[in-house]
């Protein structure tokens, strides 16, 4: 299975597009979308091109293809207009007998995980920071950073997940940061 996961658009309607470039480009089986989709947040700069509308209307196209998780930014009325689910606090996918437990970050990190067993892979974003290590207790900590607010001196990035192996993504395309799961 080939997963496409981002993180923290913050309404930025630019990082939306190039979402939709990329689902276009790589032809994921599925869009991660790891939360913080719309509003920029009290603590945020206002993000590149925010347009919260706009942003919606760049998913659209890919909402079928879309598992998306609620971030700590993400209100009631975004929900309303995006047109795909927001699960509450974390979504399952299963990809021959992996395991991987996708949240936010928010109410579930690596400091405090969700029930998971060595091998499983926790995917999050909300930090945008990029991550991809493997803990102590064998779980695989998978983040792709943020397109728009990039964090402490990382590239703006997107994650690419094939084939057991999870990669952070510059912007730009190449890979930043690499992990094999399995």
């Amino acid at each position: 299975m080939k997963l496409l996961v981002f993180s923290d658009l913050h309404g930025s309607a630019p990082a939306a597009r190039r979402i939709a470039d990329l689902a276009r480009q790589r032809r994921p089986d599925y869009l991660v979308c790891l939360g913080d989709i719309l509003y920029h947040g009290p603590r945020n700069p206002l993000p590149p091109g925010y347009d919260p509308a706009r942003a919606a209307e760049a998913l659209a196209p890919l909402a079928g293809r879309i598992l998306a998780v609620r971030g700590n930014c993400d209100s009631d009325v975004d929900a309303m207009v995006l047109p795909f689910p927001l699960a509450r606090e974390l979504i399952w996918i299963l990809d021959d007998g992996l395991r991987i437990c996708a949240s936010h970050g928010h109410l579930f990190s690596p400091q405090a995980l969700p029930p998971l067993a060595g091998g499983d892979v926790f995917l999050f974003g909300h930090i945008h920071t990029p991550m991809a290590e493997t803990s102590a207790q064998g779980i695989h900590l998978c983040n792709p950073g943020s397109l728009v607010l990039p964090k402490d001196g990382h590239p703006a990035s997107y994650g690419w997940f094939e084939q057991c192996v999870f990669s952070v993504c510059a912007a730009t395309g190449e890979v930043y940061l690499r992990l094999r799961c399995m």
